[in-house]
Order: C-alpha cells, then sequence, then structure tokens
C-alpha cells in the first residue's frame, strides 16, 4: 500500500511524468467525466487528476499485479454532464472498450444512470465525487451494490456535519433552504441538512427551490428575506451561487450563506468576487492539511498544472490510488477480484484522509469545514466519522 500512496503522490516530482509508449497487454481503465455541460470545471479536474495519476504509474514501469508491470491504458470519456450520456457511455465502456473498471461520473445525477449499468454487467465503478445515498444502493432490492463504490462521503454525513456545525459552532437557530429540485444530489442534501438540524432542535423557516438553468432567483429570496432567518443553507452548485448571493444583496438580504461540496471549485470566487467572503461551507479536504500524502500529491499537482488541486482531483486520485491498491492485492486483472479486494480495504492512507470500506460501497472518512477567506478557501475544522 505504501509503495502506491508514494508513486501517486511523488512520481511526478521524482521522475517528471514522462509520457512512456504503453505496450500490450494493458490495464484499460475508463474515465466518465463532465467535461462539458452544467459543470465542465469540475469534468476538468477530474480528467486532469486521472491523467497524472496514470503517468505516475506508467512512468514506473506500470503496475505490478501478480508480479508483472501493466501500462494503464485510459479511456476518457465525456459524460456532458446528462444522465442518459452518462449511461450510454459507461455501456460503451463495459461492452466495446472492455475495460477492467471505470472511474467516475462526478455529480449524482449521472454516476446513478451509470451505476446501473456497472452494477448490472458486475463491473467496478468508483465516483470519486457522488454523495448522494442512491449511487450505492439498488434500487429495485434496496440493499447495497457489490460492484458500486465512492471515494467520497455521503449526502447523509454531511448533513449532519453541516447541522452541527450551524448549531454548535455558528449558534444559529433559525435557517432557509434554497436547493435545485432537479439535482438528485442537492435535493438530498437539502433533505439531509433539515432532518438533522431540526433534530438538534433547529427551524427551517422558508425552504425554496428552483430548477437547474435558472438564473432568476427574486421571488424565492423574498420569501426568505420575510422569514427572518441567521443563515441561508445553498446547497448550490458553484455556477448557481453568484447569481444566489448578488440577488440576495439586491434584496437587502445580507445573511451569511452556508454552503456544501458543490461550492468546491475555486472558479465561485472568480465568479463571486468578495460577495462570498466569510461564507463557509463542507468539503473532502483541505489542500493546507498537513498530512503528508496530501501535501505530496499538492505539491506534485501543482507541478504539473500551475494550480492547486481542487477536491474533484483529490477525490479522483484517491479513487485511483483505491483501485490500484485493490488491483495489487488481487493479483489478478480480473474484474470479481477486483470487486473482492475493493470492498476489503481497510484504512488506506488517500489524499482526501483515511478511506475504509466496511461491507457497503460507501467509506468511513471524515470531512472538513472550510471559509472563503480573503479570496481563497481556508481550513477552519476537521469532522471526523
Amino acid at each position: 500500500m505504501k509503495k502506491i500512496i508514494l508513486l501517486l503522490c511523488l512520481g511526478l516530482l521524482i521522475s517528471g511524468c514522462t509520457n512512456e509508449k504503453a505496450s500490450a497487454p494493458t490495464i484499460k481503465i475508463g474515465l466518465i467525466a463532465e467535461l462539458t455541460g452544467s459543470i465542465p470545471a469540475v469534468g476538468a479536474s477530474c480528467r486532469n487528476a486521472a491523467l497524472l495519476a496514470v503517468k505516475i504509474i506508467n512512468a514506473d514501469g506500470g503496475l505490478d499485479v501478480g508480479g508483472k508491470k501493466y501500462p494503464i491504458e485510459l479511456v476518457i470519456q465525456d459524460s456532458g454532464a446528462k444522465p442518459e450520456q452518462a449511461a450510454a457511455i459507461a455501456q460503451k465502456l463495459i461492452t466495446q472498450d472492455r475495460v477492467l473498471a471505470i472511474i467516475g461520473p462526478n455529480s449524482s445525477s449521472n454516476a446513478i444512470p451509470a451505476s446501473e449499468i456497472a452494477e448490472k454487467a458486475q463491473v467496478v465503478l468508483i465516483t470519486p465525487w457522488s454523495t448522494n445515498p442512491k449511487t450505492t444502493i439498488n434500487i429495485r432490492t434496496g440493499q447495497p451494490k457489490k460492484y458500486v463504490f465512492r471515494a467520497c462521503f455521503t449526502d447523509v454525513f454531511e448533513g449532519r456535519v453541516l447541522a452541527n456545525f450551524a448549531t454548535d459552532t455558528l449558534r444559529v437557530k433559525k435557517v432557509a433552504i434554497l436547493y435545485d429540485i432537479a439535482s438528485d444530489v442537492l435535493k438530498s442534501q437539502a433533505e439531509q441538512f433539515q432532518k438533522y438540524f431540526t433534530a438538534k432542535g433547529g427551524v427551517i423557516v422558508a425552504c425554496e427551490t428552483y430548477t437547474g438553468g435558472d438564473k432568476d432567483f427574486s421571488a424565492q429570496l423574498t420569501k426568505i428575506k420575510r422569514a427572518q432567518p441567521e443563515i441561508l443553507f445553498a446547497p448550490s452548485y458553484y455556477t448557481d451561487v453568484p447569481l444566489e448571493v448578488a440577488q440576495a444583496h439586491r434584496l437587502g438580504l445580507k445573511i451569511p450563506f452556508l454552503g456544501s461540496d458543490a461550492w468546491s471549485t475555486e472558479d465561485l470566487i472568480k465568479m463571486s468576487g468578495p460577495a462570498v467572503e466569510g461564507f463557509y461551507f463542507s468539503n473532502h479536504y483541505s489542500p493546507n492539511s498537513n498530512n503528508p500524502v496530501t501535501k505530496a500529491y499538492v505539491a506534485a499537482y501543482q507541478a504539473a498544472y500551475s494550480n492547486t488541486p481542487d477536491d474533484i482531483a483529490a477525490l479522483t486520485a484517491d479513487a485511483f490510488g483505491l483501485l490500484f491498491q485493490a488491483l495489487t492485492m488481487s493479483g489478478k486483472l480480473d474484474r470479481q477480484a477486483l470487486r473482492n479486494s475493493l470492498s476489503q480495504l481497510r484504512s488506506y492512507q488517500g489524499v482526501t484522509g483515511n478511506i475504509s470500506f466496511f461491507g457497503t460501497g460507501d467509506p468511513i472518512k471524515g470531512a472538513v469545514i472550510l471559509q472563503i477567506k480573503n479570496g481563497k478557501f481556508v481550513w477552519f475544522a476537521d469532522a471526523l466519522p
């Protein structure tokens, strides 16, 4: 395990990640990312991290499986942030490209249909960023899917973390919620927060919705203003937050916003400017962590791309790290053996912290609270599982 982690986090700095030509046989891995559509920054980070992970392994001669090194062959596909396209791509990767496993998609609306295809075909799929519980649950049986895993925490855990933070740290009693009702994951985050916040004695004074693509939130924000909340919980994608905050301010609603991991791309700050200064949100990791694995990966990513990896990049690195470690443990290139090894993986020391699987594809892991401070995402607190 240590060798896999060191290769992923230090390999670029040591070797320069030379792009060696892969020779047969290879380990073919599919990547489904949202390169176009509504959240292209998410897809770009995922792709960059995937390319880096593969370059590092291939620069070392490939991945050691059963005493033989195999180069990794990455097949990248764009979901366009469309559920039906994500499902079709998953099918193509499995039946035509014959990949051993799939990494992605990231958004839950894409990951859920893709995971259905992978589960039916008995092919491992690891989503880096999909937090919706439905991603890893068989909708027909209500039982955990056997071949679908995630590198991130779930909405259930995130909802509890944010509710605890709102009540215990921010000391608020009255909260309003604004979310995209057309997004499974954002709806789930709103519902989980409401569940845990009210259980702790808090009151939801307003709960307003919109549909993805909407640009005018004035009606919802006017109702929220009348309800006089102390804070507005907005589990919105980074593309919607700037408009929500700007319109709230124009209406004279200048209370703090609290966000989810959907805020995590720094494009939010570029698009919002000082309007989001001081706001808090939950996230999967902090690039300022003192964790040696995190520090090494951040340095490697910065050397490759001249910017700091966001949580999507870090989670993608962990998704590949989990996959590579499970393949090494399995000792053979076999889909079932890979699935079995992955389900038994304990205490993987990743970029986003310690990751363990115990019987389901949902890992036991922690979260962080970040604050937007001086135009940067700054670590504020850890939230342990």
